[in-house]
């Protein structure tokens, strides 16, 4: 069931692409402007190419760490390591386990020194464990086809800036719009 509502959503994602990347075309062949098909066509596309290789490396991603996970961790009912670090005094449950006392100004220093390290030990070990999303092939080929995509069109003498941009904005506000359409769902 969970699997059937994200391929529709993949494929509302994708409708609401061919439809406003075809407003856009038809809108450049009735101007009979050429070069602006040229530019948002070509940053559409990469910036397509982007969008689905992070989708797919995000994914992957996270299917790792389910993999990995065992079902203990899973089904436990323990505070879960965001839970440690966003409320390391369990402070916001719901039962409170011993009563509160006052802190001086030095442990709540020594507290706040202990929180930082903590941080900044699990965004480092985040990163690394993000790798996979953020370096994926595709996301990498997406990269590389914007790139020598710009300066195909520079070196040719077509690259027109207002027509490129609007073609990396295609991608914004397409995947602002099914994200709208498919809250409503």
């Amino acid at each position: 069931m969970e699997i059937l509502k994200k391929t529709m959503m993949i494929k509302k994602f994708g409708k609401v692409f061919l439809v406003v990347d075809l407003c856009v075309i038809i809108f450049c062949i009735v101007n009979v402007n050429y070069i602006w098909l040229i530019n948002t066509q070509v940053a559409f596309i990469s910036t397509v190419i982007i969008t689905v290789g992070s989708f797919l490396g995000y994914k992957k991603n996270v299917e790792k760490r389910v993999e990995n996970a065992t079902d203990p961790a899973l089904i436990s009912d323990d505070r879960d390591k965001i839970d440690e670090i966003d409320d390391p005094f369990d402070l916001y449950s719901e039962i409170k386990q011993a009563e509160e006392k006052e802190l001086t100004a030095e442990e709540i220093k020594t507290i706040l020194k202990e929180e930082k390290a903590k941080v900044k030990r699990n965004s480092f070990k985040n990163t690394i464990f993000s790798a996979t999303g953020f370096a994926s092939v595709y996301r990498i080929v997406g990269y590389v086809s914007l790139v020598l995509g710009f300066f195909i069109l520079n070196n040719n003498g077509l690259f027109d800036p207002y027509s490129y941009l609007t073609g990396l904005l295609i991608t914004t506000v397409c995947v602002l719009t099914a994200a709208v359409i498919n809250r409503k769902d």
